[in-house]
């Protein structure tokens, strides 16, 4: 443990915003994960709507800086492909 003050509360700091940012990435992984699950089931609708939530779920992480905004988008664009070719507009 640090003897100083300034680190004592980095060390604060860091921990909260560690356990914020595993929050917000494992929201991530749920969205992504709920979509690829619609796009088996196949239901258009279904899956415009799960793709919209896990864009928005990818932005606000991007807004957060807990991923980087190519990261997301790197993500984004393959899920669009994803809806595309199981016929989703």
């Amino acid at each position: 443990m640090a003897n100083i003050k300034s680190q004592i509360k980095r060390i604060k700091t860091n921990e909260k915003a560690r356990l914020r940012n595993k929050s917000v990435r494992s929201s991530i992984k749920s969205a992504v994960r709920k979509f690829r699950d619609t796009v088996t089931a196949g239901d258009a609708s279904a899956i415009t709507t799960e793709l919209r939530s896990a864009s928005k779920a990818l932005d606000v992480a991007v807004a957060k800086g807990v991923l980087h905004k190519n990261a997301a988008a790197n993500k984004k664009s393959s899920m669009a492909k994803a809806a595309a070719k199981a016929g989703a507009r």
